[in-house]
């Protein structure tokens, strides 16, 4: 057969030596292997990084470093050892005299987890229609944290915090701590009280099949919490899905290996199989050198407790996964190394300081076009926009596309709290990255830079 585009390689995993780092040299495996060491030993500023790698990264980085969790950072440092050990993992032996900082600042797992100041556009960090809660999940609680946006499926904001923090989050108006720009929104209800109502609610709307426990992230949420939860949930007759979303099945992978937690989970699983329900879980991996073996373990030991399936959910990100390439590599190492199926791959929402992250629509599509006909068609992932107020679309979705301007229309067949009369016949609009644009479509919205966001609003309804 001819050469094709895409060269199909068998993924073996490895976990990076986290003794080549100067900080960790002398870190058993038993140590590596605990969740609690892994929690205790988090990277939460500039200077524990430095104490970790020391010298063989160069100042610029950390001051580079510094600088965005003072002028750009949405979201505060947080990031887990096993996260840590996966940036730049071949470049990073470290001997003496060895210098990391170029390899840094290239890796792609570094890009999201610990963004910098130079990574971020230069003219326009923003986008004009750039949002806190971009998705306006806030104005769409029914209860405290509980969002009904689809029809049939309601999604639990059972936290706000995870074991690491993603610099893309879309949630960063809630998520975390606050840091020198994003002062956070709080949960002012105690978890115990906030879960009663959202059980309540799903309890007296027969309409609702499918459950999302999100947050945050629910390792950061004792076992029991979840389970009881679960538990209530699987006694309702309506509910047929539930869905449990953790990163932390990428990043801390320990925490999912606990014998106490599986045990819980065989539970769980059991109830739920006797009930008809399925319980999966969601996790969030971009890049390839993100699956490492003891993210595959921690996911076989899951589905063998009894969770029914994991499936991915990544974000698009330029300089991270944006070549399909890069895609494929990863989607075969989810279903051929680490028992995951690729699920969605979501355009980086229109958050602020998002823009260098951010690719067009058009480039989307491509790249949907580019990676058909590798996969299986079972885990061939779908990408989406998350367009405001209409939800998740297929990016072939569209219902009509200015390239120029960079302003994409979408429709949708179902209504939600904030919608008027006109849900299913108005359009719904998503922005490109202006310095995407061709040079007309820059200078077009150059020219409105005074009154943009004014132009925006009127662009979504008055929204």
């Amino acid at each position: 057969m001819e050469q094709q585009p895409y060269t199909y390689k068998q993924t073996e995993l490895s976990e990076p030596d986290w003794r080549r780092i100067p900080g960790w040299r002398h870190v058993t495996r038993v140590e590596w292997e605990s969740a609690k060491w892994q929690r205790s030993h988090c990277i939460k500023s500039v200077r524990e990084l430095r104490a970790l790698f020391g010298s063989t990264i160069d100042d610029c980085f950390y001051e580079d470093l510094q600088r965005d969790q003072l002028e750009r950072a949405t979201m505060s440092m947080l990031t887990t050892p096993h996260m840590v050990n996966t940036m730049a993992p071949e470049a990073a032996v470290v001997r003496h005299g060895s210098n990391l900082t170029a390899a840094f600042y290239e890796d792609p797992v570094r890009r999201y987890m610990l963004p910098v100041f130079s990574d971020r556009h230069a003219t326009m960090p923003s986008h004009p229609a750039a949002s806190r809660d971009s998705l306006r999940e806030k104005d769409m609680w029914v209860s405290e944290g509980l969002i009904h946006r689809y029809p049939t499926k309601v999604l639990l904001e059972l936290l706000a915090t995870c074991p690491q923090y993603c610099g893309h989050c879309t949630r960063m108006d809630l998520v975390g701590r606050s840091t020198a720009i994003a002062n956070k929104r709080k949960l002012e209800l105690s978890p115990a009280a906030r879960i009663q109502k959202m059980l309540g609610y799903i309890r007296s709307n027969p309409s609702v099949r499918d459950v999302v426990l999100s947050g945050g992230d629910l390792a950061n949420l004792p076992w029991h919490q979840i389970e009881q939860c679960l538990m209530h949930l699987l006694e309702m007759p309506n509910v047929r899905d539930i869905r449990i979303s953790s990163k932390a099945l990428v990043g801390l992978p320990q925490y999912w290996l606990q014998a106490d937690l599986l045990n819980g989970i065989h539970r769980v699983g059991k109830i739920a199989r006797q009930r008809g329900v399925s319980i999966s879980i969601h996790t969030h991996a971009n890049h390839i050198n993100s699956l490492t073996p003891l993210v595959a373990a921690a996911v076989n030991s899951v589905l063998d407790a009894g969770i029914r399936e994991v499936r991915n959910q990544g974000v698009l990100l330029e300089g991270v996964n944006s070549e399909a390439s890069d895609l494929l590599d990863l989607c075969f190492g989810l279903i051929d190394a680490a028992s995951i199926t690729p699920y969605y791959f979501y355009m980086c929402d229109i958050i602020p300081f998002s823009e260098h992250w951010r690719i067009p629509l058009s480039r989307a599509q491509v790249l949907q076009h580019d990676i058909l006909g590798y996969l299986p068609g079972y885990a061939t992932p779908r990408i989406v926009c998350d367009v405001p107020l209409a939800g998740k679309r297929w990016v072939h979705q569209v219902s009509s596309y200015d390239r120029e301007k960079g302003i994409s229309y979408w429709t949708k067949a179902y209504a939600t709290p904030l919608d008027g009369p006109d849900a299913l016949t108005r359009h719904y609009v998503y922005f490109d990255p202006i310095h995407t644009l061709p040079e007309a479509g820059r200078a077009w919205w150059l020219t409105r830079t005074p009154y943009a966001k004014a132009m925006v609003a009127s662009l979504c309804g008055g929204e």
